[in-house]
């Protein structure tokens, strides 16, 4: 799959409770200010067909699936999304902000769930190819802070979309340990950000890296 030359697709990544909702609404308004009208989506979902698959990631029991049937879902779901609603806003030169991609995968099922980073990369090569962000802002926030933030106890029962959130706090250090990793590896793409901060003090940042890597000015 090609990468498309215009617009831009700028994704945020994290672990639970690190404010990624909140972020892009403010992301999403301070782009309006400066004249972009973004296409803001999330994954799981974001396109119909990749909705209906987001409920069989998110809901029920934590154990439901093998972690491969996880990723194939997974990707099944973003090869939708990518296609119904991220490709086309793209090519239009509509910026793009999407709430988790490739790099969740990766965290999740590849470090959280032991498969591998490389085995995840065959995966995401097979079904889109080299196409990325052009931006992803991974908020970082320490595991325990993060599950409390979200309201989480461990292996409490929830209801609706809180599959991963109720996978044990050893799950969600891999988790956590695998964004820093992807960070690292990923210097050019990604930009970490301290997600302990106040909310304000996480927009600025957020809009300081938007703005110098994607030549905007946002107030």
């Amino acid at each position: 799959m090609r990468k498309v030359p215009a617009g831009k697709f700028i994704t945020l990544e994290g672990g639970e409770g690190g404010g990624k909702t909140t972020q892009i609404k403010l992301l999403a308004d301070a782009l309006k200010e400066a004249g972009i009208d973004p296409v803001v989506t999330r994954e799981p979902g974001g396109a119909p067909a990749a909705e209906v698959i987001r409920r069989l990631l998110v809901e029920g029991d934590v154990a439901r699936w093998q972690p491969m049937t996880e990723t194939l879902l997974h990707y099944a779901a973003r090869l939708e999304h990518v296609y119904a609603v991220v490709e086309p806003a793209l090519t239009m030169g509509r910026w793009v902000i999407s709430d988790r991609f490739a790099d969740s995968t990766v965290a999740y099922q590849g470090y959280g769930h032991d498969l591998g980073r490389e085995t995840i990369n065959k995966v995401h090569q097979l079904v889109l190819g080299s196409f990325q962000p052009d931006l992803t802002i991974i908020l970082d926030i320490p595991v325990q802070d993060g599950l409390a933030r979200a309201g989480i106890r461990e292996g409490a029962e929830g209801n609706g979309e809180d599959r991963y959130e109720r996978m044990g706090s050893e799950f969600h250090q891999r988790l956590r340990d695998g964004f820093l990793d992807i960070a690292r590896r990923n210097p050019e793409r990604c930009c970490l950000i301290d997600a302990t901060m106040d909310i304000d003090a996480v927009q600025r940042e957020i809009r300081k890296v938007v703005g110098t890597r994607l030549g905007v000015t946002l107030s």
